[in-house]
């Protein structure tokens, strides 16, 4: 059994963490009045909150709950800028340490990975098999078992005050409670990320070292993997099935198929065929959405030029990861800026 490492707390809850801390936080919310209420005496803020820490007086405030309409409506529950900077820093320190556990081909979440290695990943698989069994957890942070999650975060941290802070946070929200086991994390938390990934960790290794998978992607809850036989596919399936029960999860029947490579799968925004790859329909409507209304701000002088321009060059940045030169150039001809 590896090591379980102690005496991490003091790092948590170091001025030079939460600093750290308070700086991710702020990113892509600078302006937001909760960032900058908090910013305005900031260092005051951070040694209250250390203290608090320090004194184990801190609690996690009510969350905001709101609906977005990404690829389908979704539940957003985000925490308050104060608690963000907690989960920042305890992430800090807990998150290098799971990462070392984490298989190759888990891209979710992870500094060094994303969607653009995962697509490129699946590219390559797509090149040497002729069929891919494609995956979807029903649910899944939803469904997440606080006992199970911490349980698996006990194994490798023994240090208890921060067990005590890693306890207070999963929980702090669930959704169901049933036999007295809560299930359910917030999907708006930087910590439920980097749970939802450790969650999954066993299940990680199950499929590559138990059952001895080659070509296996996970990202977050939507996985795939890759065989030149449907038949070995179709019984992993069932395997799978039959693992996820241990941990409160099913895969959506739906959602969750063996595919010939050549008819094309739906994954990360995209449809991937052999030597091609389209993006989602769905995913170009959300982005000529976005553009609208970004265009209309700029029109109404909401929005400088650059800042509409960095988001249609990231937007750019992404599709150009598929076959998109003519999806680009319609969509971009209909707005003059």
């Amino acid at each position: 059994m590896p090591k379980r490492l102690n005496n991490l707390f003091s790092k948590i809850t170091s001025f030079e963490n939460l600093i750290e801390a308070s700086r991710k936080s702020r990113k892509g919310k600078r302006y937001r009045d909760s960032t900058l209420v908090f910013d305005l005496h900031l260092e005051k803020n951070l040694i209250s909150l250390q203290e608090e820490l320090k004194t184990k007086k801190y609690k996690p405030s009510a969350y905001k709950e709101f609906f977005i309409n990404d690829s389908k409506k979704r539940l957003i529950t985000a925490a308050p800028y104060k608690d963000r900077v907690v989960h920042h820093a305890l992430m800090n320190i807990l998150e290098p340490i799971f990462k070392k556990s984490f298989i190759h081909d888990s891209y979710s979440c992870i500094k060094g990975k994303g969607t653009h290695l995962a697509i490129q990943r699946y590219k390559s698989f797509a090149k040497k098999n002729e069929y891919v069994l494609k995956c979807d957890i029903k649910k899944y942070f939803h469904n997440i078992n606080h006992e199970i999650l911490y349980s698996q975060i006990q194994r490798k941290i023994k240090c208890k005050d921060s067990l005590n802070l890693v306890k207070l946070i999963i929980d702090s929200k669930f959704d169901s409670c049933i036999n007295g086991l809560k299930n359910g994390i917030p999907i708006g938390n930087l910590t439920s990320q980097i749970f939802a990934n450790i969650y999954l960790n066993d299940f990680d290794h199950f499929i590559k070292e138990k059952l001895g998978v080659k070509y296996y992607i996970r990202y977050c809850d939507d996985f795939v993997i890759f065989h030149n036989d449907k038949r070995v596919l179709n019984s992993i399936k069932k395997l799978i099935e039959n693992y996820l029960e241990d941990f409160y999860l099913k895969i959506h029947e739906n959602k969750s198929r063996v595919y010939k490579v050549s008819d094309g799968v739906n994954f990360l925004g995209f449809r991937f065929f052999r030597d091609y790859t389209l993006v989602n329909k769905s995913t170009v409507k959300r982005y000529i959405k976005k553009l609208d209304k970004k265009y209309k701000q700029y029109q109404n002088k909401n929005h400088e030029l650059e800042i509409v321009k960095q988001s249609i060059q990231s937007w750019i940045g992404h599709v150009k990861h598929a076959n998109s030169y003519r999806l680009r150039e319609m969509i971009l001809k209909s707005y003059i800026f």
